[in-house]
């Protein structure tokens, strides 16, 4: 008899919303046996929809195969995580029928543990095997983690922000999804003309991914002259959608929609007007990095990208809650380094290195 399981519960949407589907599994906590598994698409949804699909599927696996064992449940979701441990409010209409069925299912004592992305690995084939119409890859180990460096290449992620534009020197949201794609200034030529060349003298870079606003184009474009390298795009590192604060600045939002910045300030499921939570932002991004570290495995990469999205790689390395966000700040036209090992850690090399 099992006395002890993991439930090990993911979602995911490609689009978000957009084509969804979820994936669970029972797991023996002491010998890593999957007991029971199962993935399936729900049509569109969004991340955190499909994140508690795979949540209920899970708890439903859990009372149909070991309901006397005791539960652990782990999740890359800490949204999903948090509220189902009662830390979080579930805010959300759409949530709340989702998070009470969960509850129903869980079993008294049931253990929440929020695990990184690179952790929950079973639960994400399953996703995305029922995305692409595939048969469930065949259950593996659990990856076992060690020192930094102990298990194979590095991937290394070397992170550029964009010079300054017009918006950033009025220190004005500048997203994406709005009609302002901000070309860099002079200044910001400059900027990205110095990080380049400060490139081209100190690392070894074997390619370039930028986001596909302007700014970035422009700042990657300058790396590309000085490195000799074409440049890759890739959707999911442009910035946060703010939505009908584009262009505006924090004086002026708070003015205008100061109920609605107190509330994204607190919550990071909030979106605001129009726009993009902070949790859609870092699942995206999440994404993002996974598709980098799988096309160049053990080798280096140039990530032009946004305030936002660097941060959000930055959390990533650090396996850090949301929160930490706000405590960093980022320069135009600055470089930050991480890299992932094969088996999992991560290390965060320098931060916020202006040439």
């Amino acid at each position: 008899m099992t006395s002890r399981v993991i439930v090990e519960a993911d979602g995911g949407s490609r689009g978000n919303p957009g084509p969804a589907a979820y994936g669970a599994l029972v797991r023996d906590a002491d010998t890593g046996r999957v007991i029971a598994e199962r993935g399936e698409t729900i049509g569109v949804a969004t991340n955190n929809v499909a994140e508690y699909g795979g949540l209920i599927a899970g708890l439903e696996l859990y009372a149909e195969h070991t309901p006397d064992a005791e539960l652990e449940v782990r999740m890359d979701s800490k949204l999903v995580i948090e509220q189902m441990a009662g830390r979080w409010k579930v805010k959300h209409p759409s949530m709340v029928p989702l998070a009470q069925k969960a509850r129903s299912l869980a079993p008294a004592g049931t253990t929440w543990t929020w695990v990184p992305r690179a952790e929950n690995g079973a639960a994400d084939a399953l996703v995305n095997a029922a995305l692409d119409g595939r048969a469930a890859p065949a259950p593996a180990k659990a990856p076992a983690t060690g020192w930094g460096g102990a298990s194979g290449a590095a991937t290394t992620l070397v992170m550029l922000r964009h010079g300054v534009t017009a918006a950033t020197e009025r220190k004005a949201f500048s997203g994406s999804g709005g009609d302002n794609d901000y070309e860099l200034t002079e200044t910001g030529r400059d900027q990205a003309r110095r990080a380049a060349a400060w490139l081209a003298e100190r690392t070894s870079i074997d390619a370039i991914v930028a986001s596909p606003m302007l700014r970035t184009r422009e700042t990657a474009a300058a790396a590309a002259e000085a490195l000799g390298l074409p440049v890759e795009i890739d959707e999911g590192l442009i910035e946060t959608a703010f939505g009908d604060w584009d262009g505006h600045t924090f004086a002026e939002i708070q003015e205008r929609w100061g109920d609605e910045l107190t509330a994204w300030l607190a919550d990071s499921s909030i979106a605001p007007p129009g726009g993009e939570s902070m949790d859609a932002v870092f699942e995206r991004v999440a994404e993002a990095r996974d598709r980098l570290l799988t096309a160049y495995a053990g080798r280096t990469v140039l990530v032009v990208s946004h305030v936002t999205p660097i941060k959000m790689l930055v959390r990533l390395a650090l396996d850090a809650p949301m929160s930490v966000i706000y405590k960093m700040e980022l320069s135009p036209a600055s470089i930050t380094t991480a890299a992932w090992w094969p088996d999992g850690p991560a290390s965060l090399r320098s931060f916020n290195i202006v040439p």
